[in-house]
Order: C-alpha cells, then structure tokens, then sequence
C-alpha cells in the first residue's frame, strides 16, 4: 500500500494534482511554474518509464534539472540470469517537463550487472 507525504499525495505518484494546474501556469495564469524537487522528478522519471517499459526500474544514477524541466538516468533489469553478477541492466535518458510528464526515452548503455567502468 502507497504511503502518503507531508501534502497527502502517494510517495511514489508521478500524475500532476488537479490543484497544480493553477501553480504550472494553467489557462489565464501568468503566475511562474513551482519548481519541484529532484526527489519528485526521481519518482516520475522512474514510474512512467515502468509504464511504458513494463519492468521497474532499479534506480536512478542522474538527475539533472533543464530550462524546462528535469533529465534522468534510470538503470532498468533487461534480463535476469544466475548469477545475479551476469544479469543485464540498461541505462535510459528520461526527458521531463516542468509538470513531470514524460517527454521523451532513449536506451544509452546495456550493460552487466557485473562490470565496472573504467575510472574516467
């Protein structure tokens, strides 16, 4: 069962609160978009790319915010082996607007759970 946060939303909701259109600039409002956490853009980026992927995501390494929104790195289980060590990840940009829509995806690395980076 979702738990809720100090404004009564579910901690791992992503969908924008009817009330947030006045705050987002909705029809009429001149008013400057809220800005939101890094947290929230974390919980959006990786519920709506397990929509559209059907597979939940393990973390995001990166989130950075953009002029109109947020960009993040989410790790994704592609295929899962034994040992767990041999088991493939794929990292994905997730692209977000400032309402926390998902706006674009694309796969940048595939990977083994196993390997390490070379140190840059």
């Amino acid at each position: 069962m979702p738990t809720s946060d100090k404004r009564g939303t579910e901690s791992g909701s992503h969908t924008p609160r009817s009330d947030d259109s006045a705050r987002h600039g909705g029809t009429g409002d001149t008013r400057k978009p809220v800005k939101r956490s890094a947290a929230w853009a974390m919980r959006c980026a990786a519920g709506q790319l397990e929509e559209l992927l059907g597979r939940t995501p393990e973390s995001v390494s990166a989130i950075r915010p953009t002029e109109d929104g947020w960009e993040a790195d989410v790790e994704v289980l592609e295929l899962e082996r034994i040992p767990e060590t041999t088991s493939v990840l794929a990292s994905y940009r997730v692209t977000l607007s400032a309402r926390g829509e998902l706006l674009a995806y694309e796969q940048t690395r595939r990977y083994t759970r196993g390997q390490i980076d070379r140190r840059r």
